[in-house]
């Protein structure tokens, strides 16, 4: 019997890696923003697009380390070697209320300006253009369950992805950052 040639997919022919830094407590805030902004300087991304990528992941990455718990992953997955989407990780699984939050219209109410905390979500939504999302993962590092909060980087095209990559494509072109 003659063999049956392989069908060729999509998924051969995606270029997908991901850049991952294991910052330690303490130092995932100044990590992740040094990971973005290098990541967006060196594809030419305007200045004000870097800096709103910049305060999008401090934000998440306050978060991770005031409500998850460790370890830490901030990641960027690049498709054919453009940075195209953010994630910072943490060894909670929980969800809780993120997904509504990032999903929420930016419609502030007085009791929010005055809040002490809350509004960190909403200004990650407000500076992706609602290309933000959360879900469950794994680390990279120990493959232990943990959650993400991600969005979509600027792009000099200007396009954002609405969803991440594929995970299982960019795990095999990985690069653990120091």
């Amino acid at each position: 019997m003659p063999a049956v040639p392989r069908q060729r997919t999509a998924e051969a022919h995606l270029d997908i890696g991901m850049l991952v830094a294991a910052p330690s407590p303490g130092s995932v805030v100044a990590r992740a923003r040094a990971l973005v902004r290098d990541a967006l300087r060196e594809r030419g991304i305007p200045v004000a697009e870097v800096e709103d990528a910049e305060l999008a992941v401090a934000e998440l990455a306050v978060n991770a380390e005031r409500h998850g718990r460790p370890p830490y992953e901030v990641r960027i997955f690049e498709v054919a070697a453009v940075p195209v989407w953010c994630e910072v990780v943490d060894a909670d699984p929980g969800l809780g209320r993120i997904p509504a939050m990032l999903d929420r219209e930016a419609a502030l109410t007085a009791a929010d300006l005055f809040a002490e905390s809350g509004r960190g979500l909403l200004l990650v939504r407000a500076l992706s253009g609602g290309y933000c999302r959360a879900y469950r993962t794994a680390t990279f590092t120990t493959d232990a369950p943990a959650k993400t909060v991600a969005f979509a980087l600027p792009t000099s095209s200007g396009t954002r992805l609405t969803y991440p990559p594929l995970f299982h494509l960019a795990r095999h072109q990985a690069r653990l950052l120091p």
